[in-house]
C-alpha cells in the first residue's frame, strides 16, 4: 500500500470512489499509512479511529456494490476538530476537565458528514475551548506547522490545518468565532471558508460559524455542498435552501471591483512581510480583469462589538467550570470569562445596537465593491512557545487576541470571508489572502478564491517535511 492517494485532491478521490477504480478502504488505509508516517512530527491528529474509520469505509463500499448513492463526499477520510462531539471517540475540547470524555452522541454536523459519505478516522487538535489562535493544550500538546517545526500552525482549528497541509487527510472541518479557520489556513498553506451564519447550520449564536478546511478552493466547495444542508432542527439554519457549490466555479471577473488594502487602511498595524503579499496580489487580480483600488471601510465600533460579545460568551460557555475547576483552565479563558460577568444587560444591547450598525456599514461599502481583499493575520507564525502575539511593528497589543483584529473585525460583520494560499516570506512561511464577500454570496467569494488560486498556484508548495513521503 502507498500513499499516492493522499496526494490527489478530495474531489479526484471522490469521483475514483465513485466509480470503483479504488475503493474506499483502500483510500482510507493509504491514509493511515501518512498518518503513521507523519503524525508524530507534527501532532495534528490527537485521537485516531481507524476501526470507526474502516467501518465506515465499509459502508461505502457496500452501498456502491448495491448501485446506490454513498454521497457528495464518497469515502473522503475526515477526523473532526476536538471541539465537535463524536459518538464513541473521545472528545476533550483540549481541556484537562475533559481528558476521558466519549460523547454518547454525534454533533449535527458529524452526522450530516456521514450521511455524505465522509468516513471519519479521528479528532484534529485545538487550543483548549477552541480559545486563541495558537494550537496547543495541556491534554494533547502542541501542534506545529508543517513548513517550520519551530512555528505555531495558528489556531484554533489548527490541527485540522496541518493535517491537510501533511496530506494526512483530504477535507477537514473547523470552527470560526475570530478566525478559528482563517488564521490557521493562512500559517498552512491551505483554505479556510468562514461563510456567512447560518449558512452551515451550527448553534445559535451568529458570531460563530462551523465551515470548511481543504487543500483546494474546489474541495472547499465540494465539503462546503455537503456542509451546508439546512436543518430545520437548528434555529440559525439559513432559510436560503441547498446550493451546490461545486458548480460553475469558472467565472470571467472583467471590471469586477475590489476594494483591497494590506493594512486595514492604517486601522490596524501589519507585518511588512505580511503587506507584501496582499499588495503583490493586486496584479494578479488585475490580471483576471478585476479592478482594483486601494481602500478599506471604516471598521469603527466592531472592535468593541466583538470583544464584548465573545466576552459574554466565555461567561455563558465557562463559568460554570471554571468554578467548579479553575485550576484546569488556563489564564486567559478565565480573564475572558471574567471580562463577560462584569457586562451588564445594557452592555450587552448596546453591542448588539452596534452590530447591527457595523453590518450596515460593511454592506453599503460592499455596493461599492463585489469584493474585499486585506490580510488574513497581521503577522506571519511566530515561535510555537509564544502563547500569543504581545506586539506588532512596536505597538504593543492590550489584549491576548488583540493581534488577530485582522480577522474578528471581519467577524463582527457577519460577511463570508475565505483565506487562501498566496504567497510565503522570504524565510518560506505561508501567507494568504483574505477576500471577503457579500452577504450570503459564498459561491461569488468561491469562484474569486479559485480563479486566484489558478493564477498562482502557490497552494501546490508542499512543506519539505514531505518531500520523502510521496
Amino acid at each position: 500500500m502507498t500513499t499516492e492517494s493522499c496526494y490527489q485532491s478530495a474531489t479526484e478521490l471522490a469521483y475514483l470512489i465513485r466509480r470503483k477504480d479504488v475503493s474506499a478502504v483502500e483510500v482510507l488505509e493509504s491514509h493511515l499509512q501518512q498518518v503513521e508516517a507523519i503524525n508524530p512530527s507534527v501532532n495534528a491528529i490527537v485521537t485516531l479511529a481507524a476501526d470507526h474509520g474502516h467501518h465506515l469505509a465499509k459502508e461505502v463500499d457496500a452501498k456502491l456494490s448495491r448501485g446506490e448513492d454513498p454521497g457528495i463526499l464518497a469515502g473522503l477520510p475526515i477526523a473532526h476538530k476536538d471541539l465537535v462531539d463524536t459518538k464513541g471517540i473521545r472528545t476533550t475540547y483540549g481541556s484537562r476537565i475533559f481528558t476521558n470524555h466519549i460523547p454518547a452522541k454525534n454533533d449535527p454536523l458529524v452526522d450530516n458528514l456521514i450521511e455524505a459519505g465522509a468516513v471519519t478516522i479521528g479528532k484534529t487538535n485545538t487550543p483548549e475551548f477552541g480559545a486563541g489562535s495558537q494550537t496547543f493544550n495541556k491534554v494533547c500538546g502542541t501542534t506545529l506547522n508543517p513548513y517550520d517545526l519551530s512555528k505555531t500552525c495558528g489556531g484554533s482549528s489548527g490541527g485540522a490545518a496541518v493535517a491537510l497541509a501533511t496530506r494526512m487527510l483530504p477535507i477537514a472541518d473547523g470552527s470560526d468565532l475570530g478566525g478559528s479557520l482563517r488564521n490557521p489556513a493562512n500559517y498552512c498553506n491551505v483554505v479556510g471558508f468562514r461563510t456567512s451564519a447560518g449558512r452551515v447550520p451550527h448553534g445559535w449564536d451568529p458570531l460563530r460559524v462551523a465551515g470548511p478546511l481543504a487543500r483546494t478552493v474546489t474541495d472547499c466547495a465540494l465539503l462546503l455542498t455537503a456542509m451546508a444542508r439546512p436543518n430545520p432542527a437548528i434555529a440559525s439554519s439559513s432559510p436560503l435552501g441547498h446550493i451546490d457549490f461545486t458548480e460553475n466555479l469558472e467565472r470571467e471577473f472583467n471590471g469586477t471591483r475590489i476594494a483591497l488594502s494590506p493594512n486595514f487602511g492604517g486601522q490596524l498595524p501589519v507585518d511588512l512581510a505580511v503587506q507584501k503579499v496582499v499588495s503583490d496580489s493586486a496584479s494578479v487580480l488585475q490580471n483576471l480583469g478585476c479592478e482594483v483600488e486601494s481602500i478599506c471601510p471604516d471598521f469603527s465600533d466592531a472592535d468593541n462589538v466583538f470583544k464584548t460579545l465573545r466576552a459574554w460568551i466565555f461567561a455563558n460557555d465557562h463559568s460554570e467550570n471554571i468554578a467548579k475547576y479553575s485550576s484546569l483552565v488556563k489564564e486567559t479563558i478565565i480573564w475572558n470569562a471574567k471580562q463577560g460577568l462584569s457586562l451588564t444587560g445594557e452592555d450587552i444591547y448596546r453591542a448588539e445596537k452596534a452590530r447591527a450598525k457595523v453590518f450596515r456599514r460593511a454592506h453599503g461599502f460592499m455596493q461599492q465593491f463585489e469584493f474585499l481583499v486585506l490580510p488574513v493575520s497581521q503577522i506571519p507564525p511566530f515561535n510555537i512557545d509564544q502563547e500569543y502575539v504581545s506586539e506588532i511593528n512596536g505597538e504593543k497589543m492590550e489584549t491576548y487576541i488583540d493581534w488577530m483584529k485582522s480577522c474578528y473585525l471581519i467577524s463582527a460583520t457577519g460577511l463570508p470571508a475565505i483565506s487562501v494560499p498566496a504567497g510565503f516570506t522570504p524565510s518560506g512561511l505561508p501567507v494568504g489572502i483574505q477576500i471577503v464577500g457579500r452577504h450570503y454570496q459564498e459561491h461569488a467569494v468561491l469562484q474569486l478564491a479559485k480563479a486566484f488560486e489558478q493564477e498562482t498556484k502557490f497552494n501546490e508548495h508542499l512543506p519539505d517535511l514531505l518531500k520523502y513521503t510521496v
